[in-house]
Formats: C-alpha cells, sequence, structure tokens
C-alpha cells in the first residue's frame, strides 16, 4: 500500500474528531490510487484529483458520523455505492459493523470487490441489483438497522429506495447538497406511505467545497406498506406526492 496523506488525518480530525491511525491512513491512500488507476480504464467518478479524492469522497463519506446516533452499529446498507461510498471510508473506520453495498452497475461491483479484498475488509457483502428489486427480498426487507444513500436521486424517490430495507425503528442516512433542505419540505407525503419520518438535518461545511451538504437522518416509525418499492423505473418516473 502506498504512504497515507497527512493532509486526510488533519481533515477527518476537525471533522469528526477521529484520529486515523497508519493503517487507515495507508488504507485511504491505497484506495484513492487504485480508485484512479481504474479510472483510467472504466468510468468511476468524475473526481479524480487527489485532493478532491480526500474531500469529496473519503471526507464527505466519513461526514455520516456527524449523526450523533450514528456509530455503526449490528448491519448497514449502503445504497447506490458506486464506487463504494459512503459505505467503505465507514468500514475503515470501524471495521466491526456489517455491511451490504448495493449497486447496479457491474464495473463499480467489480472495483468494490477488489478494494474489499485488498484491504482484508471483513463482513461485507456486495448485491449487484435494483433497490426497487432487492427491497422485497425476504433476506433484505426490514433487515437493516441502518441505511445510507448519498446524493442518488431526489428525496421522494430516495426514500422509496430506501425505507423497505430498514427494521422497524431502524434509521437512515441520506448524504444531499444544498438543495437538502427544500427537499426535505417536498418529500411529507412519501415520508407517511413509506412509514418514516425526518428527524435532523444537519448541515456540513467540507473543505474547499463551496456548496453546503447536508445529512438527512429518517427514522423508520411505521410498516412499509408491501407494494413499496415500485417495479423498476416507477419511483423516478413517478416520485411519490
Amino acid at each position: 500500500m502506498a504512504n497515507g496523506t497527512t493532509d486526510l488525518k488533519q481533515l477527518v480530525q476537525a471533522l469528526v474528531g477521529i484520529q486515523l491511525s497508519p493503517m487507515q491512513q495507508q488504507a485511504f491512500a491505497w484506495y484513492a490510487q487504485e480508485l484512479r488507476l481504474w479510472n483510467d480504464k472504466i468510468n468511476l467518478t468524475a473526481i479524480t484529483e487527489p485532493e478532491q479524492i480526500e474531500v469529496k469522497h473519503f471526507l464527505d463519506s466519513l461526514s455520516c458520523l456527524l449523526v450523533d446516533k450514528f456509530r455503526p452499529p449490528g448491519s448497514v446498507i449502503d445504497i447506490g455505492t458506486g464506487a463504494g461510498f459512503p459505505g467503505l471510508p465507514l468500514k475503515i473506520i470501524y471495521p466491526g459493523f456489517q455491511l451490504t453495498l448495493v449497486e447496479s452497475i457491474g464495473k463499480k461491483t467489480d472495483f468494490c470487490q477488489h478494494i474489499i479484498e485488498g484491504l482484508a475488509l471483513d463482513g461485507v457483502e456486495i448485491l449487484r441489483g435494483r433497490a426497487e428489486e432487492l427491497g422485497h427480498l425476504p433476506g433484505q426487507r426490514g433487515h437493516y438497522d441502518w441505511a445510507l444513500a448519498r446524493s442518488v436521486a431526489s428525496l421522494p424517490t430516495l426514500l422509496e429506495y430506501v425505507v423497505p430495507f430498514l427494521k422497524l425503528e431502524g434509521r437512515a442516512i441520506l448524504q444531499k447538497g444544498e438543495a437538502g433542505p427544500s427537499e426535505v419540505q417536498g418529500s411529507g407525503a412519501a415520508l407517511r406511505l413509506l412509514g418514516a419520518e425526518i428527524e435532523t438535518l444537519t448541515p456540513v461545511e467540507l473543505p474547499r467545497v463551496p456548496e453546503t451538504r447536508h445529512l438527512i437522518l429518517v427514522h423508520k416509525c411505521a410498516a412499509t406498506p408491501s407494494n413499496y418499492p415500485r417495479r423498476v423505473g416507477v419511483p423516478s418516473r413517478r416520485p411519490l406526492s
């Protein structure tokens, strides 16, 4: 593995108050190196500069730790993980929790598997498929303590993807940009239909990123009706309203 960068160590300490170990620094440095190498061959991300990877991928992922209730316990599902964000950076920090990554694109699941094997991360499962289908499977529906998703879709659509995976009283952290507060205002119908509520909306300021990010904490307070999520493509074409 390549050597970790001092900059990321300082950034993580400043944002979430965690001191990265030398091994964790090395893990993030290797992850960034492999992301750039793979991205030369297949399109994983538009963010390729080392400093941008540190802030817009790694630090942004770890900002989930600003939610007071979240210190990855039990089972966590990361929906639409792409190149492993936010799930795998959190797994590097807290290796003990059970993590499931959901991604529909094969080249991205291949990359995630490469990172999992290269960093010897235990307790990580990858599911290749669409949330609309996986959310109805007996081993997945109502199974998770926590769900994560980062800017996958508009909030009403994203809620329909995420909430069915949660146990009753489970929670989700949905990462959004500047539009986060306005999206919350437009999600009342989706929340009522899916059996969920917004608990907190936390603004996040990342260094060298002009826009404010937002962490939306969702609480599943009632059972989700069996007809949600609707079939593939419908939640994005006809968001709940």
